[in-house]
């Protein structure tokens, strides 16, 4: 161990020193650098240090607690999967990205002063808009460019809440904000950009399906659970949340439902599952909290699995729509197992590691009373069964065969899908390890016998119901459509919009401009015919016209005096 050395800066520096190896130890400083991350931020002491002084003021750049702790331990493990599940790319730049972003979000989340973390928070945005580039297409970057905006738009709204927050307090520390003052509010909508709040999502279902086939993997990690852990941070306890998070965990599922490309499906899910740790954070207690971070660790892994099983069929046959698809198992029947594993796991199915993280939260909110929210969840935990539990491998393994024959994924990919559902299964039925690395000592009990018979019924119920809907021609059929979502006022609207008030501009100003020429036109005219060649000033004239003029002009004189 090195004391007092950052985790975040194994990875950024590891990911420096990339182009730098020889291409056959590449794939091993790959592996090595998130393990050494890891094996660093485990061996470091509980407390704050790497304490700097800038400007007068003191950034703490390391600060390890359980809740920083339980993230860190997950953020590592993403990376590590990742990395294992990118083997076989040859692109350095991508390697570069997402081994800075990781190690970004890492430093983001052991940050103990604001600023530190807005550097860090920063770093995230610019670093992972590569793997969206990296894609190669239009679609990509202009993705990519709407991401980045909105990525530094957040880093400049919370730069701005830090200012005020130092001016109204004297202090950067970063523990828990709360809102009321222009500073925390403004701190608390950087951080929900970023977490994909409700009209603020659309980045996520934008960008994430642009990316590469493992770009996206990593991306699904490290961004949304990063503004988690800062509203756990900052912001737990605050009411809103409860309404913001139970709003986030319904709405997806309608869009989820008719969408037909299934990386964008799984973009919407992501926003659902935001939704629980959001309710999480908002009810606020111990049991809520833990159960946040315990869904944030599990959601890491199933959702990386899912994006990459997706991943490994848009690899062997270049499409990832759902009306393009169908009948892949027989060709890739060991992605098909693992990506079952994923749909399970986020499905809450018993044994599985969703199943006991995302109850403690639905089992807070009931415990704090707040009724109408755990409807919702228990609302969004069926919808979730139907767009990712049941749709993402039917509609991509099984269905209508689609006549595709394919090869079995990489091998490095399947190993990184093998080792993730061992350990959603792993954390499914043994979730004590787990627990034990959560903010607050546990006291929840995940397989009572009610709570075993209550989810096995939500699941039989919902596969019940997506049965007889498929049988009957009721459920929404995969076509190669675009749906509209908010995203569609600033990607259309308001560009025609500006179009039109631009151009309604440049037609008021050619005609003001056409109109001030006719004035001078006007003018000229009338100073030619008074003081031109032959104007009636300057034409010529005989003396006595002349001297007729004088006496005129000297007669008005005498008068005006005389006055």
């Amino acid at each position: 161990m090195l004391e007092g050395l950052n985790p975040a800066f194994i990875l950024i520096v590891g990911a420096l020193l990339l182009p730098a190896l020889p291409g056959r130890l590449r794939g091993a400083w790959l592996l090595a650098v998130p393990a050494l991350g890891l094996l660093q931020l485990c061996m470091l002491p509980s407390g704050e240090s790497g304490h700097i002084e800038l400007f007068g003021l003191t950034l703490t750049t390391l600060r390890i607690d359980r809740l920083s702790f339980v993230f860190g331990i997950i953020f590592h493990l993403a990376a590590f999967l990742s990395m294992v599940y990118a083997l076989h790319v040859r692109d350095l730049l991508q390697h570069i990205a997402a081994l800075i972003y990781a190690g970004a979000a890492i430093g983001a989340l052991l940050a103990g002063d604001l600023i530190t973390l807005f550097v860090y928070w920063e770093i995230t945005a610019v670093s992972s808009v590569f793997l969206i580039w990296a894609r190669g297409t239009d679609r990509a970057f202009r993705a990519g460019m709407r991401y980045l905006i909105i990525q530094v738009g957040s880093g400049v709204i919370l730069l701005a809440g830090i200012v005020l927050y130092f001016h109204q307090n004297g202090t950067i520390e970063f523990s828990h904000l709360g809102l009321g003052s222009t500073a925390t509010n403004l701190i608390f909508i950087a951080f929900g950009i970023k977490c994909a709040f409700p009209l603020l999502h659309n980045w996520l279902q934008d960008a994430y399906p642009e990316a590469t086939v493992t770009g996206t993997v990593v991306l699904s990690a490290f961004t949304t659970k990063l503004a988690v852990y800062a509203l756990a941070r900052g912001y737990a306890g605050e009411e809103i949340l409860v309404t913001i998070g139970a709003t986030m965990t319904a709405f997806p599922i309608f869009y989820a439902v008719i969408e037909n490309d299934l990386r964008r499906v799984l973009a919407y899910s992501l926003n659902n599952q935001l939704g629980f740790m959001v309710v999480g954070i908002g009810v606020g207690t111990e049991l809520a909290l833990n159960g946040t971070a315990a869904h944030a660790f599990a959601h890491i892994l199933y959702k990386a699995l899912l994006f990459m099983s997706m991943g490994a069929v848009l690899y062997r046959v270049g499409t990832i729509k759902a009306s393009e698809l169908g009948g892949l198992y027989k060709s890739m029947p060991w992605t098909t197992g693992f990506c079952i594993v994923g749909a399970a796991s986020i499905s809450s199915v018993p044994l599985l590691s969703g199943f006991v993280s995302k109850s403690m939260i639905i089992t807070a909110a009931a415990a704090e009373h707040h009724w109408f929210a755990w409807l919702v969840l228990i609302f969004a935990s069926a919808g979730v069964l139907h767009h990712s539990g049941i749709k993402i491998p039917y509609f991509s393994f099984f269905g209508h065969d689609s006549g595709m024959r394919c090869r079995e994924a990489p091998t490095n990919m399947l190993i990184a899908m093998g080792a993730t559902a061992l350990l959603c299964i792993v954390i499914g039925i043994y979730p004590q390890p787990l627990y034990a690395l959560l903010p607050y000592p546990v006291d929840f009990a995940p397989y009572t016998v009610t709570h075993f018979i209550t989810q096995l019924q939500l699941v039989l119920f919902s596969v019940m119901a997506f049965t007889m809907m498929m049988r009957s021609g009721v459920y929404p059929p995969e076509l190669r459509s675009t749906n509209l979502d908010f995203d569609w006022f600033y990607r259309r609207a308001v560009p025609h919009a500006l179009g039109a008030v631009v151009d309604l501009g440049w037609g008021v100003s050619r005609v003001l401009m056409e109109l001030a020429l006719i004035q001078v036109e006007r003018v000229l005219t009338l100073t030619d015919r008074i003081l031109g060649p032959d104007g009636v000033l300057t034409r010529s004239r005989t003396t006595g016209a002349v001297t007729l003029l004088v006496m005129l002009c000297l007669l008005v004189m005498v008068i005006y005096s005389l006055a």
